[in-house]
């Protein structure tokens, strides 16, 4: 039994995905992991139905904890604060507390360059991302400061290094950036440790942008000093527990680069 058993983390962007090779090709699947091999029960959310049923498939067998499917989308035409509103209730009403909260559900329109951009694609990046993240955090806080839980938020180096094609997608991740700095400002008096992780992992995502946008893959996506890149699971998913231990509470406001050294390069 983990450090984690009997407790309740929601995970946005937890659907199953894979590599054309087979293997996990989602972080938020590799977070959903990695908790569950720690005895956590998880909401998982996501905008593709089947995506979240193979991953409570293959968590519940393999793992024997308990998973809720809440589908939630956060677009710039949805009742936001309802949609939010409708995972943490279920969550509630299922698990009765919630200790971890990880914000790691994003799209976005890369490959566009800044003055090719329109406001629909601005827009999906705002509220997929920054917004997601502010109105999850908004309806999760009594429920963490009850169980002095964790907050894990995720930002990227397309915003720490200016990334080409990645306007949109870069202002998202910065402005949660800066959520998590106020929120772990404002909530440390709560037992309440909110933190950003900015991951550089392969996934089905960055597959598909390589293949998609291949002059902006080659201008962006450099392979890292480790030579290789972050495995979802055990070199993304296992720092996020860790962020949830009791143990790391004392780190909070705090941006951790999983990117095998890349922001080393000049």
């Amino acid at each position: 039994m983990g450090f984690l058993t009997g407790k309740t983390a929601i995970i946005t962007g937890a659907g199953r995905a894979v590599l054309e090779d087979g293997s996990c090709g989602s972080i938020g699947y590799g977070i959903a992991t990695a908790y569950a091999k720690e005895g956590a029960n998880l909401v998982i959310t996501g905008r593709n139905v089947k995506k979240l049923e193979a991953a409570k498939e293959e968590l519940e067998r393999l793992y024997g904890i308990k998973v809720l499917i809440v589908q939630a989308d956060v677009n710039a035409g949805a009742d936001n604060e309802a949609v939010v509103g409708n995972v943490v209730k279920q969550a509630m009403d299922t698990f009765g507390r919630i200790d971890v909260l990880i914000n790691n559900a994003q799209a976005s329109a890369s490959g566009v360059t800044l003055a090719d951009h329109t406001t629909e694609q601005f827009d999906l990046a705002m509220y997929s991302g920054l917004y997601a993240a502010f109105y999850y955090m908004k309806a999760c806080y009594p429920y963490l400061k009850e169980t002095k839980g964790s907050v894990v938020n995720f930002a990227s180096g397309a915003g720490l290094f200016g990334n080409y094609g990645q306007c949109s997608y870069a202002a998202a991740k910065e402005g949660i950036r800066g959520l998590t700095r106020v929120a772990a400002n404002e909530w440390a008096k709560d037992g309440i440790n909110v933190n950003v992780v900015c991951p550089l992992a392969w996934t089905a995502q960055l597959e598909q942008f390589e293949k998609a946008y291949p002059e902006a893959f080659k201008a962006n996506v450099k392979t890292p000093p480790m030579g290789h890149f972050g495995n979802n699971e055990l070199e993304i998913g296992r720092v996020c527990v860790q962020l949830a231990n009791p143990d790391f509470k004392y780190m909070t406001g705090e941006t951790l680069t999983l990117e095998g050294g890349l922001g080393l390069r000049p």
